[in-house]
């Protein structure tokens, strides 16, 4: 048997969902689903390197969101920006990350907008930093070009958004 004619296996998280056509999405939802944990656990990490152990990885990217370009962001924005659904989750993440003095909050009218404090702001700095060290030096390893890089990522957002349509159709089952 030749290189060719051995049958590749498959790595999938669940056996069930990857019969019949279309079973590579499995190897798509499989690699999202590690992918998910390593990034998380990346985040967590990299901020404890960067000076702070207590953010979870929701709480870590809303202060990176908010600290985005230096421009105010209200919670519909931080959500819409991460496509997160629950509003609750990222609002007591605002308040966490208030309480810790990471961000500050302006109301205007009836609308409260977030920005990073000069402690968030530093903050965001050291895991930047941290992040060129640990991750964006190993990166050259994976022999992918810039461009390479580009095209997944939006193949990903490409991605997300047939899973935003699907749960649409499947909410009205």
């Amino acid at each position: 048997m030749s290189e060719h004619d051995i049958p590749k296996r498959r790595i999938v998280s669940s056996r069930h969902l990857a019969d019949g056509a279309n079973w590579e999405s499995s190897e798509i939802e499989y690699g999202m689903i590690i992918a998910y944990n390593a990034f998380s656990r990346w985040m967590t990490r990299c901020m404890s390197a960067a000076g702070n152990t207590d953010l979870t990885p929701l709480e870590i990217l809303v202060l990176h969101n908010t600290n985005h370009r230096g421009r105010d962001k209200r919670l519909t924005d931080i959500c819409f920006l991460l496509n997160i659904e629950d509003t609750h989750t990222v609002n007591y993440a605002l308040r966490k990350l208030m309480k810790m003095e990471l961000l500050v909050s302006e109301k205007r009218g009836k609308e409260v907008f977030y920005s990073a404090s000069p402690t968030g702001e530093e903050l965001c700095e050291a895991y930047r930093e941290v992040r060129e060290r640990c991750f964006l030096d190993g990166l050259s390893r994976l022999d992918m070009t810039g461009e390479e890089m580009r095209e997944i990522a939006a193949s990903m957002r490409a991605l997300s958004g047939q899973y935003d349509q699907a749960s649409r159709a499947a909410a009205s089952l």
